[in-house]
């Protein structure tokens, strides 16, 4: 599978190797590898992680299951492979993105800039059987990408956690509220984008916090 998580992150979440959980989501998601059709690939399980290295974290984003259809997922949140139509949560958010800091539309729904701009687009689950939705969870990835988060949110200064839907807001609880920015709204997905998630002005909210805690803006 080539399974590689980026150094950094491999030291701050070493103790989670170690623990039963671990080793049994390990021999878990192998085992569905070999049988079945798992997205992403697995050389892209860690990509969020790879991509934004421990340090050079500065926004967070929590999504929750990867893109279950073909050619989708390469380990970032909300973001699809170049040439794959835009999924409607996508499709949302560029138009928020556009809306709030007159970025346009991007002519790919490939979020890798992003992230190499120091944007953690984090699942809570990393994996997911084809065309299967939620297949794998609570088989300890979320366990996982907690510690993470809370790594993160310990260890870090001034970060901005962005939590779209009650799943990212609970997942995102104990986030201390004076030592960081957190944007909470509904989920961007159709079905609720209308109700909250467009207007919510995160874009230029987590620019506007960066800037003011002498970072770099992100180029949305």
């Amino acid at each position: 599978m080539n399974v590689q998580i980026e150094e950094s992150w491999k030291q701050v979440l070493a103790p989670e190797f170690e623990k039963d959980y671990f080793v049994r989501l390990t021999d878990f998601v192998r085992q569905e590898y070999r049988v079945t059709t798992v997205y992403p690939p697995g050389r892209l399980i860690f990509n969020a992680f790879n991509l934004c290295p421990f340090e050079q974290v500065k926004v967070v984003i929590i999504g929750q299951d990867p893109y279950h259809g073909p050619g989708q997922a390469h380990g970032l949140c909300f973001s699809v492979n170049d040439g794959v139509p835009f999924p409607p949560s996508l499709q949302n958010i560029f138009k928020e993105v556009h809306d709030d800091t007159g970025a346009p539309v991007p002519p790919t729904g490939n979020l890798t800039r992003w992230a190499e701009q120091g944007v953690l687009m984090l699942n809570a689950t990393l994996t997911v059987r084809a065309h299967s939705a939620g297949s794998h969870q609570r088989q300890g990835w979320e366990e996982f990408t907690d510690a993470a988060i809370r790594a993160l949110a310990g260890r870090r200064e001034h970060l901005v956690f962005i939590l779209w839907g009650a799943y990212a807001q609970k997942k995102g609880a104990f986030i201390d509220r004076n030592r960081h920015l957190v944007l909470t709204s509904v989920h961007p997905s159709p079905l609720s984008a209308y109700h909250g998630f467009f207007g919510n002005h995160h874009f230029s909210q987590a620019n506007a916090y960066l800037q003011a805690h002498g970072r770099e803006p992100i180029r949305w």
